[in-house]
Parts: C-alpha cells; structure tokens; sequence
C-alpha cells in the first residue's frame, strides 16, 4: 500500500473490528453469546479459559441445550 492509500483508509479500533466480526456472523444467522470471563467464576474443573469457551461448558457436557446451533463470541 503506498503512502497516498494509507492516508485514505479510515483507522478502525479494535472494538470497532470486534464488532463487525460479530454482526457479520449475526447477520449469517448465528446468535450473540457474550464472553465469559478469563476467571473463571466459582468453577474450579473449568480448563477452557484459553480457548474463549467457558460459556458452552455446560452444553458441551450436555447439560444445558440451547435454543440456537450456531453462535458468534469474541474474546
């Protein structure tokens, strides 16, 4: 990219890529987690805070059953 394209590209915050990371898969049918933590909150058997997972622990282990099969979180 030169010097003069550089100049014209409009500079976007990390919310603002967050953001339509997510309204894109929003808008292709997935529904909106919001994250969990990185703590992990009163569960001491919880091993996926490195993957961004803490949130379908119970639905992995079948315990919980959602009503959507395609969701979209960012960490």
């Amino acid at each position: 990219m030169s010097q003069s394209e550089h100049s014209t590209t409009s500079t976007l915050s990390v919310a603002d890529i967050r953001q339509k990371f997510i309204d894109f898969f929003v808008s292709k049918q997935h529904t909106h987690v919001p994250s969990s933590s990185l703590v992990p909150y009163n569960d001491p058997t919880l091993l996926f805070t490195n993957a961004g997972m803490n949130q379908f622990k119970d639905t992995f282990l079948g315990i919980d059953k959602r009503d959507y099969s395609r969701a979209v979180t960012a960490q």
